[in-house]
């Protein structure tokens, strides 16, 4: 096997790092090191990395001016994020790197109440953007409220006004991602404020990004309407000279808001659009957040009944994040659940979820230990494991697994009622997402001849998704559905399951075609129906539709992608013509 030699320079690297290593942990060559370019100081601190020497990288990362150096080197950002994550992994060895950078920034603010920097917000903002870049959201909130109480210190001019929306930019991302709505609420206003402000001096900056983060936060709560609305005010707002990653977020927030309305044409349109900028801008380096652009196809795909595909899509995201992040990483924890919940989708026919419970598994694991054990992003992945733990309790062998099952199945209602609590809290009884936690538990209870129990459960998700959603949404039909299945299978009530059962297949035929995996479902039950009322003409017909079904999801394709990018107009006016 040939071996290419190391380069001059490789060579150079490697004695220069060896040398200042020396006299760890009494003396480290600072001066000399922190003398050289960002580039190769960066490379230096890299090889440092790779050497495992990551007390002395800590010690170096933790300075905030050296931070700051070395994110200026662009180019090499995804290795910035990985020595960062592995700094905060080490964390139990050493002091933790994040609460040592904080540090140092307060030391600097305090010096500088002083004498005011305003140089020293401008770098707070930019570590708030690589904190929200690694999923470090909780440090995004705490280097932004410094950077806020700077802004304080100087008169409210132009110039300091969008420093402070800025500020409040990257503090509403990281709350909205990081599902802290109340305090994401109070950010808006602020940002609300600010807007007006600058609105009057005739300032207001592009405000694509901030609609998007709006268009984010009502998504968040599930109030899809005004998601919608400030996703079509974010992409008006793009303009060619925009950075290309402002672009990509607003398609892919945009491309969200559509699916969860959906319409699916013009989602596609726009996720497909995003990930072929992403493809250019990110693939190359794997940054996360070609993995984000990633996932959000993953979600237009498993949405629009392509759910093989978007296995194939989110384990992609899963393997960039894992490179990236290796394990504690809130990133790496929601795409092993996204993971779970796609493939617990994808087996549901087949019975087959190991492969499911061990990615959900994966995810609480990690949640477990960053996150507090009441917080909104655990409840989502406990709803998914819930699920999945069900469906396995239902494949045992009841005879000679029953005290299992019973166990499975309490498990599972633990769960559920936990994530119900927590989505109760948080956004109260009128949402989406509690109410679809109503629906699971509304099916657990089915599962566990709780009859009364669940119909009660699928009712109000019923009750709930139509007053938000209009009668004839998805989610609304998804509920019927179980209904039907609980009339039909469980309580006998024949006429009641095949009304709505009929109700079920009029929407998804309407939203998604006949060709809808989720058809073969109503078809059986109804068919069903109609054996128990001795309907011989329609189980004839509705065996026919099935085996229309069959033929249909045979000649059904999998999702295509021409990588064609369009101009950023182009792009706009196309959405809005295809609404």
């Amino acid at each position: 096997m040939s071996h290419t030699p190391s380069s001059l320079y490789e060579i150079c690297l490697k004695v220069t790092v060896e040398d200042s290593v020396k006299g760890w942990p009494y003396k480290l060559c600072e001066k000399e090191l922190r003398s050289l370019p960002n580039s190769i100081l960066f490379d230096c601190y890299y090889e440092l990395f790779t050497r495992d020497h990551l007390c002395i990288l800590g010690s170096e990362l933790g300075d905030v001016k050296i931070l700051n150096r070395l994110l200026s080197v662009t180019s090499k950002r995804t290795k910035l994020l990985k020595m960062y994550q592995a700094l905060l992994d080490h964390g139990n060895k050493c002091s933790s790197i994040s609460t040592t950078l904080l540090s140092n920034y307060e030391t600097l603010a305090n010096i500088s109440t002083s004498n005011p920097n305003a140089l020293l917000i401008d770098v707070g903002i930019r570590i708030a953007t690589f904190f929200n870049e690694g999923g470090w959201y909780d440090s995004t909130m705490g280097i932004t409220e410094m950077a806020e109480s700077l802004c304080k210190d100087f008169p409210r001019d132009e110039s300091i006004l969008k420093k402070l929306l800025e500020c409040y930019h990257r503090r509403l991302y990281a709350q909205v991602n990081y599902k802290e709505l109340i305090e994401a609420q109070r950010t808006m206003t602020l940002i609300e404020e600010v807007m007006k402000e600058l609105g009057k001096l005739d300032a207001l900056p592009n405000l694509a990004a901030i609609y998007s983060n709006f268009s984010g936060f009502y998504y968040m709560k599930s109030d899809y309407p005004k998601a919608v609305s400030w996703s079509q005010k974010a992409l008006k707002s793009l303009n060619k000279d925009l950075p290309t990653r402002t672009v990509i977020e607003v398609l892919r927030q945009a491309s969200k808001s559509c699916i969860v309305k959906r319409c699916f044409n013009q989602a596609g349109f726009l996720i497909k659009q995003a990930l072929n900028l992403a493809s250019k801008l990110y693939a190359r380096d794997e940054h996360p957040q070609y993995a984000d652009t990633l996932s959000d196809y993953g979600f237009y795909l498993l949405n629009s009944d392509s759910t093989e595909e978007s296995v194939r899509i989110y384990e992609q995201a899963l393997e960039i994040r894992k490179s990236v992040f290796k394990k504690y990483n809130i990133n790496v924890a929601l795409a092993h659940e996204d993971l779970a919940y796609v493939l617990y989708v994808h087996e549901y026919s087949s019975g087959s979820f190991a492969t499911a419970s061990e990615h959900a598994e994966l995810a609480l694991k990690i949640m477990n230990r960053i996150l507090h054990s009441d917080h909104l992003l655990m409840a989502s992945a406990k709803r998914v494991k819930a699920l999945i733990i069900e469906e396995i309790a239902l494949d045992l062998p009841v005879l000679d697994n029953a005290n299992v099952q019973e166990k499975y199945l309490r498990e599972s209602e633990e769960l559920h009622k936990e994530a119900l609590a927590s989505s109760f809290k948080t956004f109260g009884e009128k949402n989406v997402l509690t109410a679809k936690q109503y629906g699971n538990l509304g099916r657990l209870y089915q599962s566990m001849k709780k009859l009364e129990e669940a119909e009660k459960m699928h009712l109000k998700a019923i009750a709930i998704k139509e007053e938000l959603l209009g009668p004839y949404d998805y989610e609304v039909a998804l509920s019927v559905g179980h209904l039907a299945s609980l009339y039909n299978y469980q309580m006998c009530r024949f006429s009641d399951a095949e009304k709505l059962y009929k109700r079920s297949i009029e929407i998804n035929v309407d939203l998604f075609g006949e060709a809808y995996s989720g058809l073969e479902y109503d078809y059986r039950g109804i068919t069903h129906v109609y054996v128990k009322l001795s309907d011989t003409h329609n189980v004839h017909v509705y065996e026919q539709k099935m085996r229309e079904w069959r033929r249909l999801r045979r000649q059904a394709r999998a999702e295509e992608n021409n990588n064609e990018i369009l101009p950023v107009d182009q792009i706009v006016d196309t959405y809005f013509t295809m609404c």
